[in-house]
């Protein structure tokens, strides 16, 4: 593989690993960045996993140093989210190319249509700890089978969830949310990985690039900052969204 091919997934790996700690939507480019490498739907779904798995172990180590950690909480929402994602990318290795290409252009056009819809400041009162309730466990094992699924956009699908359902403070929910994937990729990719949907060189470059920018993503949510990078993305995403559809 060529250096420039190198440098373009290291890149596009660090802004996915911010975008993915700091809120979500990081695989909406580097999905389709594998794909316009050359790799079917499933090689780059199985791919992308790869990247992930490094990103959430460097995010998860880069929460603990600054001390934001519940392990024994985070372990028992990844338990809830397990069976689902194992399902989903059960599902994910089936489905054809052209099928799973139409649906990954449907969410990140839908995604991208997300962006400019105006946020309300909810007036939760949220704590480090939450509360509980048992309507988390049938959301959870639906957003795992998502993630199992497609991977796409999930992280703002957990944060809703730890945020609305749980009300948990945002910082902690990015912190579960890191967490929660973490455990329920790395059963995914060995899905992937047996059925040979994963290009380890590819992988291993955009896990350089994932894990570089989950570890300065877990530093910038801590620290404050969460919405950086939408709208100049938006654009970029509804042309590989069209390329996917065949429309340009």
């Amino acid at each position: 593989m060529d250096l420039i091919k190198v440098l373009l997934l290291f890149g596009v790996g660090t802004i996915a690993g911010l975008m993915n700690v700091m809120a979500g939507g990081g695989s909406s480019l580097t999905l389709p960045a594998l794909i316009f490498m050359g790799l079917d739907g499933a090689m780059a779904n199985g791919t992308n996993r790869i990247a992930l798995v490094f990103q959430n172990v460097s995010a998860v180590m880069s929460f603990r140093k600054r001390k934001f950690q519940q392990y024994q909480r985070s372990l028992q929402l990844s338990l809830m989210t397990l069976p689902g994602a194992i399902l989903g990318a059960l599902v994910a290795i089936k489905i054809s190319d052209v099928w799973f290409q139409r649906i990954l252009s449907i969410v990140l056009i839908g995604i991208v249509i997300s962006m400019f819809f105006p946020t309300k400041k909810d007036q939760y009162e949220t704590s480090a700890e939450g509360q509980k309730t048992w309507v988390i466990y049938p959301v959870m094992f639906g957003i795992g089978f998502y993630g199992g699924f497609i991977q796409v956009g999930v992280g703002f699908i957990f944060m809703a969830a730890l945020y609305h359902i749980l009300k948990l403070d945002l910082v902690y929910v990015n912190m579960h949310k890191v967490f929660i994937i973490l455990i329920y990729m790395i059963p995914t990719l060995l899905i992937f990985l047996a059925t040979g949907n994963v290009n380890w060189v590819f992988g291993l470059c955009l896990a350089a690039g994932n894990a570089f920018g989950g570890w300065w993503g877990a530093h910038f949510s801590v620290k404050g900052g969460e919405k950086i990078i939408r709208s100049t993305l938006a654009a970029a995403i509804l042309i590989m969204a069209a390329k996917l559809l065949g429309l340009s």
